[in-house]
């Protein structure tokens, strides 16, 4: 409210001047006490642990279905080896060291040089920062086929957490962050899940919570489109989740970009996932048992989704009112280290409170000794960004009529999801592919993908492609993203591949595999 406008209140009744001063005060800063906001960082820590222990048992066992069965948690010790937890504290000790100012460029670096192991959009991240790509270009569409995957959505906590009704910083560096492996709706995961952390340290209505991530990003985005349906859906069918989830899976459970998932139950997309974490606050209605279990009953990725919803939960109900029943194990624990870091649960809880102190500091706001001050912050939607990959229209397998081999292709057969699938493989140059496809985009998938893998030049529509299909890939990283490109005229197309006689100088090989490539069409 402008001074201007404040001052033409004075003439109005003594009613309306109660109600201005009223707004004026709702629009003030917010305090909570240093006892409290610790308490709430232990909450969300905690809360990322129990979630993820309970729900690790059924990752990605529920495909397309709602999981009926039994559920029976790890015990929380699992917690220490899992990605879940591990990944984002790589990130947390970039900000521990170079400082709050650090680029996406420096937390690149440091994830390049990461040693667990890697899946999906991480994955192709760590190829890319490993062939010279520095972030933000590691996880920019072009080169990364899985931009929109839920990678930075499960590694973002750390910076919800750390700004506490902080929306706007906390996009800040989410934008910096997710940037590493993500891009439009994958980098919007992260900012939705950190925006609900954000509020979660002053609201108690998961449903306000729910709408708090939304409005943190763009409205136009298909992740927003997704929640909003949700949100909406729930509104209408407040007691009948299962209804509402369907409703979900039939309009939402489609158009995977990732080659992995295409025409596969399978979804490791970052917005559908996002809707089931944001199921179990909506239906979990602030009880934490039922928040959990709704968040994974709802299936896919089920061990990362009720990690962040749980953390959410422990940020707004504080460490001291989590269920006693986790507080032995939490305690026995509370100094191991987790797997690849330096940091236990005290470690990660000082780390975090010491980095929100310095985030409200930078937001203008204060801490002493007893308490926090901290500037009233509207949420505030960055720019749409959309991958534009298209949506998969056809798999074009290695046996099917449009592929034609020349040169020394090998046959074998591999298990693929259960199945058993032929692949083609050459070793060194003297070898060609030609694929004829109709379609916007094109993705070649190297099911088979290795330390020993050699280099391919593709070409398309006779025109060499700066890319080359690199089947070299290093240990501990899981792809089989071969080569990809999109933007291409919507018609008629042919792709050349050619094998080369040089690999990465760390390959033990030349070998490049091929099962299947993935067309898209523009929507």
């Amino acid at each position: 409210m402008t001074k201007k406008y404040f001052c033409r209140l004075t003439a109005l009744a003594a009613v309306g001047l109660l109600v201005a001063q009223s707004s004026i005060a709702q629009s003030g800063p917010r305090t909570l006490s240093r006892e409290v906001l610790l308490d709430k960082i232990r909450g969300a820590w905690a809360g990322q642990m129990i979630g993820v222990t309970y729900g690790a048992p059924t990752e990605f066992k529920s495909l397309g279905k709602i999981n009926e069965r039994q559920i029976k948690p790890y015990l929380l010790d699992n917690a220490i080896v899992q990605d879940d937890l591990y990944v984002e504290m790589t990130f947390a000790q970039v900000m521990d060291t170079v400082g709050l100012a650090a680029t996406s460029a420096d937390y690149g670096e440091a994830f390049k040089h990461s040693k667990y192991k890697l899946w999906h959009a991480n994955a192709g991240a760590r190829r890319n920062l490993d062939r010279g790509l520095a972030a933000p270009l590691s996880g920019d569409p072009r080169y990364n086929i899985h931009a929109d995957d839920i990678d930075f959505q499960i590694e973002a906590d750390f910076i919800g957490i750390m700004c506490p009704g902080l929306p706007r910083i906390s996009n800040l560096y989410c934008d910096r962050v997710g940037r590493v492996m993500n891009y439009g709706d994958g980098l919007y995961g992260g900012m939705f899940v950190c925006g609900m952390y954000s509020a979660a340290y002053f609201e108690t209505d998961p449903r306000k919570v729910v709408e708090a991530g939304l409005a943190c990003i763009p409205a136009k985005s298909p992740y927003a489109l997704l929640i909003r349906d949700l949100l909406a859906w729930s509104a209408q069918e407040p007691n009948d989740w299962r209804k509402v989830w369907q409703q979900v899976e039939a309009k939402w459970d489609n158009d995977k970009v990732c080659s992995d998932a295409a025409f596969r139950s399978f979804n490791i997309d970052a917005k559908l996932n996002g809707a089931y974490l944001a199921f179990g606050l909506l239906y979990g209605k602030g009880d934490w048992q039922q928040t959990m279990e709704m968040a994974t009953r709802c299936g896919q990725d089920s061990d990362c989704n009720p990690s962040s919803a749980m953390g959410i939960m422990g940020a707004m109900i504080g460490y001291g009112k989590i269920p006693g029943q986790y507080k032995p194990d939490l305690d026995r624990l509370a100094n191991t280290k987790f797997k690849y870091t330096e940091y236990s649960y005290n470690d990660i809880v000082t780390s975090t409170e010491v980095r929100a102190h310095k985030v409200i500091q930078q937001a203008g706001g204060k801490v002493s000794d007893t308490e926090v001050v901290i500037p009233r912050q509207s949420p505030e939607a960055p720019k749409l960004e959309l991958s534009n990959f298209g949506v998969p229209v056809k798999l074009i397998w290695v046996a099917d009529a449009e592929w034609n081999w020349q040169g020394n292709w090998g046959e074998k057969t591999i298990d693929l999801w259960g199945d058993k699938v032929r692949i083609k493989q050459a070793n060194g140059a003297g070898s060609e592919a030609t694929l004829k496809f109709s379609g916007t985009g094109v993705a070649l998938v190297g099911d088979d993908l290795t330390t020993d893998g050699g280099r391919a030049d593709v070409y398309v529509d006779g025109r060499k492609c700066e890319l080359v299909a690199e089947a070299y890939i290093m240990p501990n990283t899981v792809d089989t993203d071969l080569w990809r490109m999109h933007g291409l005229k919507p018609g008629e197309h042919t792709l050349r591949l050619v094998m080369r006689d040089d690999a990465d100088a760390r390959s033990k090989g030349k070998k490049l595999t091929i099962s299947r490539a993935v067309i898209y069409q523009a929507k």
